[in-house]
């Protein structure tokens, strides 16, 4: 099962790090027991690989018409060139913001005009950069079919504003607490602390 390999690989390259004792603190302040950098999976190539080939795999089975691959600046664009190279699509990215010299542009890279695209990101916590990227990438003149990701902590927030815009990832927070407690990377006793975060994550650590 591809959700099952993708954690796995999140754990063993320790892009996903598990801390239940002492959470993280994440930019907005919230507390969470779990920090993501999917980045660092780029530096694997077997994980590297299985990732790239899933999210190929899961574009051709849910987004069949896509004619061109859009990456999400940072963490989405190397992913978005492995699975276009593998595709054998056109490629373009969306800025965090535009350039403030040249052609001020927002979204780089050329594709034709009206083409259906799916929007590739590394990874979905509230899904507000990427839905602001979807946005752009609309205003650009592009038929957005729909996100890709590697993995989601599917919280309420995102399902929420999720809705009207179709996703779908290849691993997810629930998947990869009950990998963790298979691997003996986590005790039950941490598995229910987990649980409990994603349930209600603004009050998690308080």
């Amino acid at each position: 099962m591809i959700a099952k390999e993708v954690a796995q690989g999140l754990l063993d390259t320790k892009a996903v790090t598990l801390s239940v004792k002492e959470p993280y603190t994440w930019a907005s302040g919230l507390k969470s027991p779990i920090y993501c950098d999917n980045r660092i999976t780029l530096s694997y190539p077997k994980v590297r690989s299985l990732i790239a080939q899933g999210l190929k795999d899961l574009i051709l089975k849910e987004f069949k018409d896509v004619e061109a691959i859009v990456g999400v600046a940072t963490g989405g664009l190397p992913q978005a060139a492995l699975v276009a190279d593998l595709l054998e699509l056109p490629l373009a990215y969306v800025r965090p913001q535009a350039k403030d010299h040249g052609k001020t542009r927002l979204v780089e890279g050329f594709i034709k005009e009206g083409s259906k695209v799916v929007m590739i990101e590394d990874l979905i916590s509230t899904g507000g950069s990427v839905l602001r990227a979807v946005d752009a990438v609309k205003n650009e003149g592009y038929d957005v079919l729909g996100v890709a990701a590697v993995f989601s902590y599917e919280l309420q927030k995102a399902v929420d504003n999720f809705k009207g815009v179709r996703l779908h990832t290849l691993s997810s927070y629930p998947v990869l607490i009950e990998q963790a407690l298979t691997s003996n990377y986590i005790t039950e006793a941490d598995l229910e602390s987990l649980k409990s975060w994603r349930e209600n994550p603004e009050e998690y650590g308080k």
